[in-house]
């Protein structure tokens, strides 16, 4: 049965395994008005790529077909604009030719104002027909961005010129693209980051407490140095790909103001940036930060910079003089394009202003409540269910005394199973205090804790109705009982292993998925022993029965035997259940 068990808990979480991949979907609405990628950097100043049309000139009413052609490339976003006034709003709309490459934008609030892309696949040439407004100004004239890749793209790339037939020429210098703002002065730091000052003149954030970038490579440092009306900015800490921190009016991701240090070959960028939700950051203009430097060592990322305090012309920039939850988070970056971080991010534990006195303070990659679940849950379904099934299924006749009016195997049954189901209930709560709802972020974790959750406080319902020994229907309710039982103990171990590896609990791995397997097979092998040392008492006590010599003498003797052997495998399993749980506490105690 135990090996039953086993197989169906394994075969459920085959099931649940899954991946996520994410791709362009083009939808860059927001982009309408400067036609810029937020991708953080600079545009290419020679086009590759070519608008041409139809025909040249037009009449309000007219459809003029437009065709991009070029090199291959993967993004684009097409406009019309008076000639005269590129900074414009978009003029008339467009029609599309193939739905499956090109897609309509809202800009302006007006449908059909833009057109882009559907997807990442490389294209070589999109059509789509222009539609000329009532409105239409006498020269009209197309614009596209072209993306090659992340990092490769061209801005308002120029294209024809049309014009209304009673118009006069076009004589306005041809537009140029505008050039974007180039990176500002970056100098090369000299020597590491040093703490020595932590808490007297710099406010540090550090992990792990009170490291030392200058003598410790694993150290991740943030600290914040008021100097008059700016603040210095150093952050450090070894990664590949990217570190960034964020100011957040909560513990939530989401118009928070960001920074970033994303490595790109041998190069540092530093980048602000803002988070919308748990969406890509939206990079910014680098024009509010200044005294840009970076340091590359030894796989160790270093980057400082200086801003103002207040930027009261800056969108998405936080006042300083105001208390923040800070995050500090580290991931992988390829191209330039950057990665959902590689662990939850570092939360301080409270809100704190950076340009107040200087602190050390300290965070955690996983807030309290979340602990709280995983510890409550961990008790439960690996310590008080398992040593409660055991002693129901093989302790019977070793507890057969009355204890309180009810056969001791029964009462400890009880207490156990009890205990279980209000730390469950306990735990399910917590989540949902700490998220404020569901989570769409944890995927299939919170749908098996509920089933658990469930099949949990149903099972003493059904204990209310259990028939009388020898009732016909207590072979039913025993069947019933049990296959409640046995789910909820396959589904709560899947719901373990998945739980063990969402970043909000972060527990180190992949040890701990060594732990958790070596878990269940250290109860599936105990029940394993108790169930083969059943059967063999069993046979011996036929063949004593069929000898017909001494049959309850014998029977008293095997009988006692086995249940000292129960009871040192019973305290042994206890011992190995109760290591476990240690390990998986201070696991969970240490983040």
């Amino acid at each position: 049965m135990a090996v039953l068990e086993f197989t169906l808990g394994t075969f459920i979480l085959v099931l649940l395994i899954s991946s996520v991949a994410n791709y362009p979907t083009g939808e860059v609405g927001k982009s309408c008005h400067r036609m810029v990628p937020e991708h953080g950097h600079t545009a290419r100043p020679d086009p590759v790529h070519n608008i041409s049309v139809s025909q040249v000139t037009f009449r309000p009413g007219d459809q003029i077909e437009v065709t991009l052609s070029g090199q291959p490339f993967r993004g684009f976003l097409l406009e019309a604009r008076a000639a005269e006034d590129l900074s414009g709003p978009p003029i008339g709309s467009f029609t599309l030719i193939d739905s499956q490459v090109s897609q309509l934008l809202t800009c302006e609030d007006v449908q059909g104002y833009a057109v882009s892309h559907t997807s990442s696949s490389k294209k070589t040439k999109i059509k789509v027909y222009w539609n000329a407004p009532s409105n239409a100004p006498n020269h009209v004239k197309f614009l596209v961005t072209v993306v090659e890749k992340y990092k490769i793209y061209w801005v308002k790339i120029p294209g024809p010129v049309i014009s209304q037939p009673n118009a006069l020429p076009f004589t306005t210098p041809e537009a140029t693209v505008a050039p974007l703002s180039t990176l500002p002065p970056v100098s090369h730091l000299t020597k590491s980051f040093s703490a020595s000052d932590c808490g007297n003149k710099k406010f540090c954030v550090r992990s792990p407490v009170n490291c030392d970038p200058e003598k410790e490579h694993a150290c991740f440092f943030l600290s914040f140095t008021r100097d008059d009306q700016s603040v210095v900015v150093e952050m450090s800490g070894p990664s590949k790909g990217y570190l960034s921190f964020a100011f957040s009016h909560d513990r939530w991701m989401g118009d928070d103001d960001a920074y970033l240090c994303i490595r790109e070959d041998q190069t540092i960028h530093i980048q602000p940036a803002h988070l919308m939700g748990r969406s890509h950051p939206v990079m910014d203009s680098r024009d509010t930060l200044e005294d840009l430097a970076w340091r590359l060592e030894d796989g160790v990322m270093q980057c400082s910079f200086r801003r103002n305090i207040t930027l009261p012309g800056a969108k998405n920039r936080f006042d300083l003089n105001t208390s923040y939850y800070i995050f500090l988070a580290d991931g992988a970056a390829d191209d330039g394009r950057i990665y959902k971080h590689s662990q939850q991010p570092l939360i301080t534990y409270e809100k704190h202003n950076v340009t107040d006195d200087p602190k050390n303070v300290g965070g955690s990659h996983s807030l309290f409540l979340l602990k709280a679940h995983g510890a409550l849950m961990f008790v439960a379904w690996m310590t008080t269910v398992s040593i409660g099934v055991l002693a129901a299924r093989f302790f019977k006749s070793v507890w057969s005394k009355a204890f309180f009016g009810q056969a001791a195997w029964f009462q400890v049954h009880r207490a156990l199973m009890f205990t279980t189901i209000t730390l469950t209930c306990i735990a399910f709560v917590l989540p949902f205090v700490y998220r404020g709802g569901w989570s769409s972020y944890a995927g299939y974790h919170p749908y098996l804790g509920c089933i658990v959750t469930i099949l949990a406080v149903l099972q003493p319902l059904l204990a209310a109705f259990r028939p009388p020994l020898h009732d016909p229907r207590r072979q039913m309710f025993n069947w019933t009982h049990w296959s409640v039982g046995t789910a909820a103990r396959i589904i709560a171990v899947a719901a373990m292993f998945l739980g063990m590896d969402l970043p909000g609990l972060d527990l180190p791995g992949p040890w701990k998925t060594y732990a958790m397997i070596g878990f269940v097979a250290w109860h599936v092998g105990t029940e394993i022993v108790l169930e083969m040392h059943a059967y063999r008492l069993s046979r011996k006590v036929e063949i004593l029965n069929d000898a017909r010599i001494q049959i309850l003498q014998s029977f008293t003797v095997a009988e006692a035997e086995g249940h000292a052997f129960k009871k040192v495998v019973f305290a042994v399993y206890i011992c190995g259940n109760v290591t476990f749980l240690i390990i998986f506490l201070s696991a969970i105690n240490q983040l």
